[in-house]
């Protein structure tokens, strides 16, 4: 595993505190209007299989643990749990508009909504969560509007065009421009990982023969195995809906870490055989100057 590059600046950071190691987009922090994390699996307290920086409340892991693994995560932030807002992840391509009143839903509190794979808001403080365990995270951040967004792109939710959804939900709510949005693509299975069915793949064939995806060949994101199997690349196919959704290529940084091929620093549902945790993304804009 390797951070890459673009020229010497690194598009994505291994960061080290108070034990806790995490992942984090320089070009998403420069601004200081917004501060963001990905977890990784070191850090925590969870034993066993869900070693150790565990995320997720329904995996069959000790509660407690879990507590208190969020309970570090939100102190990265100088915040507490009940600031913490999370989705109720079902691979839908719905986008839910985060207020204060949100606070600690999925942590400290429950939800009181349902089939949410992605958050935006305007609302500073408020730290908005998605889990993974193989699947694409998607981070946003309209610096000039000060608007945030943090969204989950399974295979479902890529051909669900996740990433345009979460785009347009922050053009309708908060006026922001697709060419002044930043966004990344977090580490998530890769392309030789992962292997679909034809069915699968002729959603993605279909999905990306249509005329706004003229400048992407379908080949570039599916590679057939020849036993009627196909290799799919998410990270291809998030980038296309990014850029088809108007963010610009010069404001748009992919990582190349894959969780499947490092499943001991990061969950992986496949490599694991479902025996596993979650790691989360989480953003939040900034009171003021950047504070991590």
């Amino acid at each position: 595993m390797e951070i890459i590059r673009k020229g010497q600046r690194p598009i994505l950071r291994r960061n080290l505190s108070d034990g806790i190691e995490y992942l984090t987009f320089p070009a998403l922090e420069e601004k200081g209007v917004a501060s963001h994390l990905i977890s990784t699996r070191i850090g925590g307290v969870s034993r066993g299989i869900y070693a150790a920086m565990n995320l997720g409340y329904h995996r069959g892991d000790d509660k407690a643990a879990v507590d208190e693994n969020y309970r570090r995560i939100a102190a990265l932030f100088h915040r507490t749990p009940d600031a913490i807002v999370c989705t109720d992840q079902t691979h839908t391509v719905n986008v839910r508009v985060a207020t204060k009143e949100d606070g600690g839903k999925g942590v400290t509190r429950q939800m009181d909504y349902t089939d949410v794979d992605g958050l935006i808001t305007n609302e500073p403080g408020l730290i908005l969560r998605t889990s993974f365990a193989d699947c694409v995270p998607l981070l946003f951040l309209d610096p000039g509007k000060r608007v945030i967004g943090c969204s989950h792109s399974g295979w479902r939710g890529t051909a669900g065009e996740m990433g345009r959804m979460t785009v347009e939900k922050m053009q309708a709510v908060y006026g922001c421009d697709p060419a002044d949005i930043l966004a990344a693509i977090g580490p998530s299975i890769c392309r030789d990982c992962y292997e679909v069915s034809g069915d699968v793949a002729a959603v993605f064939e279909t999905l990306f023969s249509q005329k706004r995806y003229d400048f992407v060949s379908p080949d570039e994101i599916l590679t057939a195995t020849g036993d009627g199997k196909y290799r799919l690349d998410l990270w291809a196919a998030n980038r296309a809906i990014l850029l088809g959704a108007g963010i610009l290529p010069s404001h748009l940084w992919i990582t190349d870490i894959c969780t499947c091929c490092n499943p001991q620093y990061l969950f992986s549902h496949r490599a694991s055989m479902g025996k596993r945790g979650n790691f989360c993304a989480f953003i939040m804009l900034n009171e003021s100057e950047n504070r991590n």
